[in-house]
């Protein structure tokens, strides 16, 4: 994007240089640890099948709010004043959606609602009133993603307004129309679909920014772990579940950062499609990845609370469905970036989905250890293999 006075609030990408990472956009990130931790407390209290899907909605609304505002703050400035009051005012929604998340289907469900819609419709208004005429891609673009999302925030206030299975299924409509949006790239009558170049992204700082969110989920599950632990009496068994639990974080965070992180910043930065590549890599294939990882971190506190004894099943579906969503992620991540589907993550996939066969036999912590020990395999595995060429 040139230089241009009128549109002073964007930001002015120079070719061949990473735009950073804010520490206004730090900033902003923190109301979304506390989100993190909200969903995750709130999936331990609803493990059920009807919880399961609640949780998973607000698990996705999160998701798509903070993944929205990183789109639009790669385009704006956060350096400049009114951009950081924006992320400010987007931070105090973000304080009234994570608030209202624990009974967002119960009697704060019109808070939810509102602060959510405020903030997706709010932020959209914003960047469009910011956006000078003769950037007309861009500017139509803001216009179509506007009026996509002022249409799910009308089911989003009905949903709040409503009770019971009603809410639920108003929200699932609010949260369809938000989801299949970009897979339609936001067309609408007269305008039609956007364009390959209204989604151009600074690559490096969309990269650092989605591989921020995967620290604030790791973040989350040490501090959650760190705390269940400090409460209990330690014994060798809860030692062992937070040693296990650990390990268990730094094996994700290796499987993730060590080849993939740096792979997906290189290839979206020289892209000439990079918003393509942003749509699909990073707003739709990251969100298994952070699930993956907050449901490892309900396992962990699961299983440090009680070790031994068999797994019920949710220990069982999380100790498993965790790094299971975790490495699904992680495998479509990296093919979408490298174009070849990692080896050592399918086997990975496969060892964990064995182990479901008989892990109601085994006690929680020795689920942990071989789920934590699967995680490590595919770690070193990747690690060794990437060494001498790009094929496992």
């Amino acid at each position: 994007m040139a230089d241009n006075p009128r549109g002073a609030l964007f930001r002015v990408i120079v070719p061949n240089q990473h735009s950073r990472v804010t520490y206004a956009e730090l900033f902003f990130d923190l109301v979304f640890v506390y989100a993190v931790t909200q969903i995750s407390h709130m999936l331990l209290g609803r493990f059920t099948p009807l919880g399961a899907v609640q949780v998973t909605l607000l698990f996705l609304a999160v998701w798509w709010v903070w993944v929205y505002t990183t789109w639009v703050t790669n385009w704006l400035n956060p350096e400049l004043t009114p951009v950081r009051i924006l992320l400010f005012l987007l931070m105090l929604g973000g304080l009234v959606l994570s608030t209202s998340i624990p009974t967002a289907f119960e009697g704060r469900g019109l808070w939810f609602a509102i602060a959510y819609a405020t903030m997706q419709v709010g932020r959209t208004l914003f960047w469009l009133v910011s956006t000078p005429p003769e950037r007309t891609p861009v500017r139509h673009n803001a216009i179509r993603i506007l009026i996509w999302l002022s249409g799910s925030a009308i089911f989003w206030v009905l949903g709040g307004f409503a009770d019971g299975p009603s809410r639920l299924w108003l929200w699932v409509v609010a949260l369809t129309i938000e989801y299949i949006a970009p897979a339609a790239l936001f067309w609408i009558p007269k305008l039609g679909p956007s364009s390959v170049e209204a989604w151009a992204v600074e690559g490096g700082h969309m990269a650092e920014r989605c591989a921020g969110f995967i620290i604030i989920a790791l973040g989350e599950a040490i501090v959650v772990n760190g705390a269940t632990f400090a409460e209990l009496t330690w014994s060798t068994e809860n030692v062992s579940a937070f040693l296990s639990a650990f390990v268990g974080s730094i094996a994700m965070w290796w499987i993730y950062f060590h080849k993939g992180a740096e792979a997906g910043s290189e290839l979206i930065s020289k892209s000439a499609e990079s918003g393509r590549v942003a749509r699909l890599a990073y707003t739709y294939l990251h969100m298994p990845i952070v699930g993956g990882i907050i449901l490892s971190a309900v396992a962990d506190e699961l299983v440090l609370k009680h070790p031994g004894g068999h797994s019920d099943i949710r220990t069982v579906l999380s100790a498993i469905g965790g790094p299971l969503l975790f490495l699904v992620g992680t495998i479509l991540f990296k093919h979408s970036i490298r174009g070849f589907l990692q080896l050592s993550h399918g086997i990975g996939i496969i060892a964990l989905g064995g182990l479901a066969w008989f892990a109601g036999d085994l006690s929680p912590l020795m689920l942990s250890f071989l789920t934590t020990a699967i995680l490590i395999v595919v770690a070193v595995w990747e690690s060794l293999s990437l060494r001498s060429g790009p094929k496992e």
